[in-house]
């Protein structure tokens, strides 16, 4: 399948939040200077933040959290091909697809001018010895309605419940970057634990109203030192002593997860807890595909500068889970780096100058994480990559603004306004105490 040969041709891997995203601001800044085409293996995009929400208070996600990506994406011109990705050849500006609507499709090959890496990461479940048979999680539809059919329909019988992660196997892909003076990307040992505080709180607050326990029947634990380390430790701190406060139960250090029994789960430091109920983040690992190429790491995401290009190949660009330098996996980061490509291919097609286009990325971990009972903590924080910023509130009103974003971005079809951050921030920062 050969680009148009007017125009470059940009060609985004990954349809959910990194490459919609991508598409929309490279359109946006570039305008008609090329053609854009995304490719995913499925034709919606998976609203991942919300379902915990949907799934503590009775909802089914899969009714809520998707959005059908062609119409979307046909609105501003960008053509799409729901496909597999199976391979990548950087020297030959080529991709080989197979295309999934229908089994028995023949491979085909995509060229482009530009490829931007947006394909997010494999969920590494099926490597948790037990998470088939004793394991729920809320990372997609089909887990996150199993997860709210065994809590709300009479399969969870009141018993202990565990929530944590694996351990994240980080590549060496963003070692040297230095986001704010002095600082860095961090290594981390788990990939994101926004989601695991999260369902602690959430949690706590379903065991109250149906009247089943308290904190002290869930246990969270991290193989790191810190629970949500990237919030940075003021904000860690804070949570922590909550937590403490609340009555649950802390496990760290616990090096990786083992196995999942009925009983409970095992960590590799020789360590177990009882539990029920077994909620689980498994390793974030790349696509098979993506390791040994030349423009990845060590673990196979994708190496850039702070510009999001490959210093090797510098019209390959990465966005989202699938960059080495997007730590933590976070949706805001991934924002922020699809606003950098959008600016950096329009100022390579002569749509924007060096001034405008130039602007590196300086990640700020923005999380809303629900706490049931209609109330949500927010975290503002750069402190972990070295900057000086460290917010944590909580309350009705982040709760609102995590329910409205989800609105706004189905209504705009993924184009929330820049100033609406600035809009949460005066909104949540200004009118909630310390």
């Amino acid at each position: 399948m050969e680009s148009l040969k007017n125009k470059p041709h940009v060609v985004v891997l990954g349809g959910n939040f990194a490459g919609l995203g991508s598409a929309q601001k490279i359109r946006q800044y570039a305008k008609e200077a090329v053609d854009i085409t995304v490719v995913d293996r499925k034709d919606f995009l998976l609203f991942v933040p919300n379902i915990p929400a949907d799934v503590f208070e009775n909802r089914d996600p899969a009714l809520h959290q998707r959005m059908e990506l062609r119409a979307v994406l046909a609105d501003d011109d960008i053509k799409f091909i729901q496909a597999d990705v199976q391979g990548i050849d950087v020297e030959a500006k080529s991709i080989d697809i197979l295309p999934t609507e229908r089994p028995g499709a023949a491979k085909q090959t995509l060229r482009y001018d530009y490829l931007v890496v947006a394909l997010g990461n494999r969920l590494a479940f099926d490597e948790i010895e037990g998470f088939a048979e004793f394991g729920d999680s809320v990372t997609d539809l089909y887990l996150g309605e199993k997860l709210r059919q065994k809590l709300h329909f009479g399969g969870y019988k009141g018993g202990p419940i565990a929530i944590g992660s694996a351990r994240f196997s980080q590549g060496d892909g963003a070692v040297g970057l230095a986001p704010y003076p002095g600082g860095s990307i961090p290594m981390a040992l788990a990939a994101c634990e926004g989601p695991p505080v999260e369902l602690m709180m959430a949690a706590a607050t379903y065991l109250k109203e149906t009247q089943q326990g308290d904190p002290s029947k869930i246990t969270v634990f991290t193989p790191a030192e810190l629970i949500a380390e990237d919030a940075g430790v003021t904000v860690v701190n804070q949570l922590l002593g909550l937590a403490t406060k609340m009555g649950f139960n802390y496990l760290n250090n616990t090096q990786n997860i083992k196995r999942l029994t009925a009983d409970g789960i095992e960590f590799t430091d020789g360590r177990s807890v009882a539990a029920e109920l077994k909620i689980v983040f498994p390793n974030w690992k790349a696509h098979p595909f993506m390791r040994g190429l030349p423009i990845s790491d060590s673990e196979g995401f994708v190496i850039t500068d702070l510009l999001m290009r490959n210093p090797k190949y510098p019209t390959v660009f990465a966005a989202g889970d699938a960059a080495a330098v997007t730590m933590p996996k976070l949706g805001a980061i991934g924002h922020q780096e699809c606003e950098i490509v959008g600016r950096q291919i329009a100022k390579d097609v002569g749509m924007m100058s060096a001034e405008h286009a130039d602007q590196p990325l300086q990640p700020i971990v923005y999380c809303l994480g629900d706490m049931g009972g209609g109330k949500a903590f927010y975290i503002r924080s750069n402190t972990w990559f070295g900057g000086d910023t460290a917010v944590l509130k909580m309350g009705h009103v982040p709760y609102m603004l995590k329910m409205q974003y989800r609105t706004l971005f189905m209504q705009l079809k993924g184009k929330v306004p820049g100033w609406g951050l600035n809009l949460a921030e005066m909104a949540v920062e200004h009118h909630l105490p310390s």
